[in-house]
This record gives C-alpha cells, structure tokens and sequence, in this order.
C-alpha cells in the first residue's frame, strides 16, 4: 500500500483508509473486528472514525430527521464505533502502526471540544490522537474561537494534526486567514465527500488544496452504495440493513435522474469491460491525484477487496477522460 505524505506535517497516510462509521450500527463488533484484521494486514493503517459515529446517534438521527422511532441499528450504544476501534487497537496493540483520525461531532464551543476529545480518547484508549477534525462547521460559534482551541489541543500533546471535514473553499480559507494572522495551528487536512456523482470539491475546494498544501481524504467513494447499483428509482425498494435503510435521507441525496443516467452508464462500461460496477467506481475516484487518500467503509471483507481492486485497477483514468460524455 503505498504512503502518502499529509500536507506539511512529516505524518504519512495510506492511500486508503478504512471508514469506521459502520461499527455498531450496520456491523457488530466481532466482524469490525475481522474488517479491522483484514485492513490492516492489506496495508491500510488510516483509521477514520468520528465521536457522532454510534448506533446510538444513527437511531436518534432517524428520529430527529424523519421522526422515525424503530430500531435498524445492531445496537444504540453511543459513540460505538470509537469504542470498538478503541477495543481493537489495544487487543491487537498495534497503536503505534496506526494513524487514527477522530472528528468532533458536537460543536465548536471551546468547552465542547476539550470535552470531547478527551471523551474521544478515553472510547478510543489513547494518550493522543494522530489527526483530529472539526466535522461540520459550526455557524453557532466564531470561527476563530473553534481555531483557538483545537491549536490548545496540539500544544496539549493531545493531537498531532489538525483537519476538518464537510466545510467549503470559502470556509476554509477563512479558517487558513485565521490561523495565519493569529499564529494558530492551522488544518492540514480536509475530508470532504467525493464520488462519480457528488463532484464539486473539483471546481474550488481541491484548487485551494493543491496551492496551499493541505492534504485530501475523500469519502464515500460510492456514493454511501449507491454506485454499487443495488438500488433502482423505487424509493420503496431499498434493501433492508444497507445504508439508505439505516440512513433514510441518502434517498434524496442520491436519488436523481441524472444520478441514475450517470450509474446506467456505468453499469454499461462494467459490463464492457468485464469489471464490477463497484470497482469502476472505486477506480475512478482514487485515479483523482489530488486525492492524499480515499476512506472505504465496509461492512464484510469482500468490501475491502472491491477497494483494493479500484486502487490497483488503472482503469480510473480512462473513465475519468470519458466522463464528459456521462452525463
């Protein structure tokens, strides 16, 4: 697995890392574990998890969103993939082979994030934390409060990088202004969602990056599964335990005539080539350079093999020099 450098800090990350959001919501600990075992003997040593990943969260989202009150989730422990990373890292004691990364879910608020990164360090069984990011931007809060206190956390020795994730070029660039004027650890690392469907960072986001040598961890390479073709437009069809089941509103962030023109034709160069729909995907987004490392979430090692198979397959960029034609 190759080794790619974050930014300007000396760390490295695996070209891809394994997505934890899955542990103790659609998957159980025992095969987390067997998915961690697995990763890690196949090289990737990035391990991206977040305190708002849980059974527990997904369920109360549920509710909140759709005000669905049933339970989907293999359990409602909350925070549980934490935990569960946690418990593996010291069972395998293998936490100086791993580069962890952890995002604070609950706001910006300076008391919020001391709080929750030591909450986050005690599930996850840890002195310190390789990278730690904001994981949406929290309008409630100044900006430069936020910064102020994730830069404590790094002269704690609590956290080694600082990064964030779902915010935009402007947002960005406002907080890099910050940092630059008041002398604060700045972020050297972005985790924004990415996939043949879902192609924005492109335009702005990914230009800022390269200039200014921050480093890109994608997610959701599928489009949370929907480029894996298991879905049609029949919104009553979804299948049960997947993530549009667990997570309902995916449906309409997914769900387009143009998304389903764009996974027809992918369906129809797989089919060319002999090649899953899944791999192509996969494919087609790691042939991204500017992509540092691309995150997979797997709920079965069969996942993790898909992943390697598009990282290995040169593919990519041939489908990336025909997408114009796609759409």
């Amino acid at each position: 697995m190759e080794m790619k450098p974050l930014g300007r800090t000396g760390t490295t990350l695996s070209a891809l890392g394994l997505g934890c959001v899955t542990f103790g919501r659609e998957i159980d600990e025992y095969t987390a574990f067997q998915i961690m075992d697995y990763a890690f003997e196949k090289g990737i040593t990035f391990f991206d998890t977040a305190e708002g990943y849980g059974g527990g969260q997904s369920k109360a989202n549920r509710k909140i969103l759709l005000d669905m009150d049933d339970q989907r989730e293999v359990t409602t422990e909350i925070s549980s993939s934490e935990r569960i990373v946690g418990d593996w890292i010291r069972s395998r004691d293998c936490r100086h082979h791993i580069t962890l990364c952890t995002k604070i879910s609950t706001g910006g608020h300076r008391h919020n994030i001391h709080k929750a990164l030591n909450g986050s360090m005690k599930r996850l069984k840890t002195e310190y934390v390789d990278i730690l990011k904001m994981h949406s931007y929290d309008y409630d809060v100044p900006l430069q409060e936020t910064l102020e206190t994730l830069s404590e956390t790094i002269e704690d020795n609590k956290v080694r990088v600082l990064g964030c994730s779902n915010y935009s070029a402007g947002q960005l660039q406002n907080a890099l202004d910050i940092s630059s004027i008041e002398g604060y650890h700045r972020f050297e690392v972005i985790q924004p969602s990415y996939n043949l469907v879902s192609r924005e960072i492109e335009t702005e986001l990914l230009p800022l990056c390269k200039m200014q040598n921050i480093s890109v961890t994608t997610y959701s390479p599928l489009a949370a599964g929907f480029l894996t073709g298991k879905y049609t437009r029949d919104r009553h069809l979804i299948p049960g335990g997947t993530r549009f089941d667990i997570a309902p509103s995916h449906i309409d962030l997914y769900f387009s005539e143009r998304n389903f023109r764009i996974m027809a034709t992918l369906q129809k160069k797989s089919n060319e080539l002999n090649i899953s729909v899944t791999r192509l995907a996969y494919a087609w987004t790691m042939s991204n350079t500017d992509v540092t490392s691309v995150i997979v979430g797997a709920r079965n090692t069969d996942h993790i093999d898909n992943a390697l198979a598009g990282y290995h397959n040169g593919i990519g960029t041939q489908l990336r020099n025909e997408m114009s034609s796609w759409e």
